[in-house]
């Protein structure tokens, strides 16, 4: 792959996981008690143009 197709890429996600992890502080704090519960979490990622679809799960501890 080409040198600009990986910083593309890499730029891409770095916002995700900086915006993702921006969601889930705010949303965790809008939470009444989060403390010692453990949510189910899961990402989807799709890419319009080609068939791919890129699904993780796990979790997240409450704090």
């Amino acid at each position: 792959m080409s040198e600009d197709f990986n910083m593309s890429m890499r730029k891409f996600l770095k916002q995700v996981g900086v915006t993702s992890q921006q969601a889930i502080e705010e949303a965790m704090r809008k939470t009444a008690d989060t403390s010692g519960k453990t949510f189910e979490v899961k990402m989807v990622l799709t890419i319009d143009g080609i068939e791919l679809e890129h699904v993780v799960t796990g979790q997240i501890e409450g704090a």
